[in-house]
This record gives structure tokens, sequence and C-alpha cells, in this order.
């Protein structure tokens, strides 16, 4: 149950946002709509993630701080315009919550996890069909990064059967997308292999769904990986008096090697101690 404390702390947060777009609050405030928070409300977002990535329980505190403001702030405009409040934002989470864990809230009752999910998906697909769109990808946003949003529309067509039997059937289409992005750079054909290239991401989300693993977050580690690796190279070329751009090709392999090796063992300590 929310204590006293929680539901001060909320009430303020609120009572503060209302001042600041008030007449005489301030300026900025006033003037921002929710096209002009778009951008603040996605940064917010990625730095939440990104404090949970460095397990620093402090800066998740103050980031989720941050993506909250946000959440109060499209709800005070909103209610501005007569259109909803934060009460009915909390209250239409909170009945969604409810309707969805029917073996919580009902009389339902599951065995695992998985009957859990399989529940959810069908109240899901009733609610769009309620809302008006009864198509299995309706509600997918076409806002979410490519990436994440390939792999959303591949597990959405799996639970009506539309999928791979299993990881190997994935990777072998990969091959043939793969074969057929060869075939078109050779004929230098610049729009073939574009369509090539994005069909061939798209079967690499549709592996990471059957691996379980979240495309756009795998993606964002090997990232991680690649610049660990160059900014040892780059700190190794330091030494050396030498600069990234002018190492010659042998030089620069063995400096890779060596960053590889380096930044993989730190990589299996680090999960060793989790």
């Amino acid at each position: 149950m929310a204590d006293a404390t929680t539901t001060r702390a909320l009430g303020r947060l609120v009572d503060i946002m209302a001042r600041l777009r008030a007449p005489g609050g301030c300026p900025w405030d006033r003037e921002q709509t929710p096209q002009t928070l778009r951008p603040y409300l996605l940064e917010e977002t990625y730095e939440v993630l990104d404090a949970i990535e460095r397990g620093s329980p402090e800066a998740l505190r103050d980031e989720l701080g941050d993506l909250l403001l946000q959440i109060v702030f499209h709800a005070e405009i909103a209610r501005e315009a007569g259109q909803f409040t934060i009460a009915d934002v909390a209250t239409a989470i909170a009945d969604k919550l409810e309707r969805r864990h029917p073996h919580v809230f009902g009389d339902v009752r599951v065995a695992g996890a998985d009957d859990v999910m399989r529940n959810w998906q069908t109240i899901k697909a009733e609610e769009r069909r309620a809302g008006g769109d009864a198509g299995v990808l309706g509600g997918v946003p076409r806002a979410l990064p490519a990436l994440a949003r390939a792999q959303k529309v591949g597990d959405r067509l799996s639970h009506v059967g539309f999928d791979w039997s299993d990881v190997g059937a994935v990777l072998a289409v990969l091959d043939d997308e793969r074969a057929e992005l060869a075939v078109a750079l050779a004929a230098g054909d610049t729009a073939a292999a574009r369509r090539e290239l994005g069909d061939l991401l798209l079967t690499l989300a549709s592996v990471a769904r059957h691996l379980d693993v979240s495309a756009e977050l795998a993606l964002g580690a090997a990232t991680d990986r690649l610049a660990a690796r160059v900014h040892h190279v780059e700190q190794a070329a330091a030494a050396a008096g030498r600069t990234l751009a002018a190492l010659d090709p042998d030089e620069r392999d063995r400096l890779w090697r060596d960053a590889k090796t380096a930044t993989d063992a730190v990589a299996r300590k680090s999960a060793s101690q989790v």
C-alpha cells in the first residue's frame, strides 16, 4: 500500500509542475508542448537505461525522477487542455495491470510464467480489438528504434504462428539474405542492396528473438566493446607517439588483437563477478 510519504512526494511534484506552467511561472516550461518535449522524453529514457547498465542505484533514482517529471509534464499540459489528468494516467495503468493479471486479481489459474505470458498476449489482443484495431501488429509504435520495432513485430507474429520453427531455421534464412545482399552489391544495384540490407537486419532481429535476447541491447553492448577496443588501441598508439590514423595496417592489426584480448579478459572478469 502507498504510504503517506509517497502520496505527499508525488502530490508535491504535481503541484510544482502546475506552478511552473501557471501564469507567472517559468517562461520556458510555459512554452513547452507535447511535440517540443519529445526529445527530452527520449533522452531521459535512454539515461534511465544507462543508469541501469552502470548498476548505480543513486543514478537510477535520479534518472527515474527525470523521467517521472516528463510524465507529469505531459499530464499537466493535457490537464490544462481539458484532456486528462495525472490521476487519469495512474488510474488507466492501474486498471490495465489488474485486467492483465487475472491470476492475481481474479480467479484465473496459471501454472507458471509461460501461462502468464499467453494470457497477457490474449488480453492485449482483446484490448486492441476493443479499441478498433484488430490487426496483429496494431499498437506497435513506428517511433520505436528500428531494431527494437523489428523484434517487436516478429514477437507479435510469433504468437499467431507466423514464425520460423527454431533459431537454426532463422540462421538458414540469414545465410540466404546475406547471399542476396552480396549479389546486389556485385551488380552495383544500390537500391537492391539497401533493400537486402534491411532484410538482413530484420532477420538478425529474429535471431535475437529466438535467443530471447534484446537485439537493441545486444547491439549496444557490441558497440561498447568496439569503443573500448578503439580506446585501447588509441592509448597504445599514443604511448608510442603515434595517432590512430598514422598506424600502418600491420601495426593497427597487432594493436587491435591486443585490445581484443585485453577487453575480452575484462568482460569475462566482470561477468564472473555478477
